[in-house]
């Protein structure tokens, strides 16, 4: 009888082994082909960022020229233009802070409070 419940619980692992990797490479294989049907387009959004639950600010490129919208739930509205000058794009931020630094800042911050 001990055997037995073992061999399920087994192959009740194995089972949720399988499943949860075949969910990992389709979940990665649908990200992969959706960012290739957005490539090569002329509008792109750069960045969103929310103001409340329904409301956001995003800076949109469309062909060369970027533009700041507001978006709510039933209307869109244009904020202005902007030059690329203007905003902080891709490979331009001013500092990269890794995730271990981070978590080395909040365990001086835990030992020290």
């Amino acid at each position: 009888m001990g055997a037995d419940s073992y061999l399920q619980f087994i192959s009740i692992l194995v089972i949720f082994v399988a499943v949860l990797g075949v969910t990992y490479y389709v979940t990665k294989w649908i990200a992969n082909y959706q960012k290739g049907t957005e490539a090569g387009k002329n509008i792109s959004i750069i960045e969103t960022c929310r103001i409340s639950t329904t409301k956001y600010i995003q800076i949109v490129r469309i062909g060369t020229r970027y533009v700041a919208i507001a978006v709510s739930k039933d209307q869109i509205t244009n904020l202005g233009d902007l030059s690329e000058e203007q905003l902080t794009l891709d490979g331009e931020t001013s500092e990269n802070i890794s995730f271990k630094d981070i978590l080395e800042k909040i365990k001086g911050e835990k030992n020290n409070g």
